[in-house]
């Protein structure tokens, strides 16, 4: 569960915060570390070498939730990525998205991926990124996800930044 149980979508809230990104701490070395709420437990961020992680939301609960409910779910999670690029696209100008089906099957088979990467698939946020970058003034790269570690769990729309260019991993050395 991320800090973000429990609240609705709001766009205009998710904007900024995705904005102010661009502005927050990354850690330039080390490891990488999530982070939780002290009283709930609940994930909040997480941090690794060029990068931050943070939700902006996260649906309820599809324990018990079949199709078409559970379809209905995952459509409200994309249409609020959506909405949210849109917003941004209009600031930002069009993103481009970053598939990472080549890194998750390195990461399954055992092999080195990206700390950006692995940091995203420990906190079961597997889907295709959409990528802003490299943004005035600094560079810096922002992207959006949304994820999920099962059927039952919640599902999470998370942003990052980070300070290295964010790129899909080339197939050719695929372990499958």
């Amino acid at each position: 569960m991320s800090s973000r149980a429990g609240e609705e979508f709001d766009a205009e809230r998710a904007a900024a915060e995705v904005a102010g990104l661009l502005a927050a701490p990354v850690p330039a070395t080390g490891p990488t570390a999530a982070e939780s709420d002290p009283a709930t437990d609940e994930w909040t961020v997480t941090v690794g070498e060029g990068f931050r992680i943070v939700p902006l939301w996260e649906g309820h609960s599809l324990t018990g939730v079949y199709a078409p409910e559970w379809n209905e779910a995952v459509e409200a999670a994309e249409g609020h990525l959506a909405l949210l690029a849109r917003m941004l696209d209009d600031h930002w100008g069009p993103h481009r998205p970053v598939r990472l089906h080549v890194a998750l099957l390195r990461w399954e088979a055992g092999a080195p991926v990206e700390p950006l990467f692995e940091a995203l698939f420990t906190a079961d946020l597997y889907g295709d990124l959409v990528v802003w970058g490299p943004l005035a003034p600094d560079g810096r790269w922002i992207a959006l996800t949304v994820g999920h570690s099962d059927g039952d769990a919640p599902l999470v729309l998370a942003a990052l930044v980070s300070d290295r260019p964010i790129t899909e991993p080339d197939d050719e050395d695929s372990p499958l």
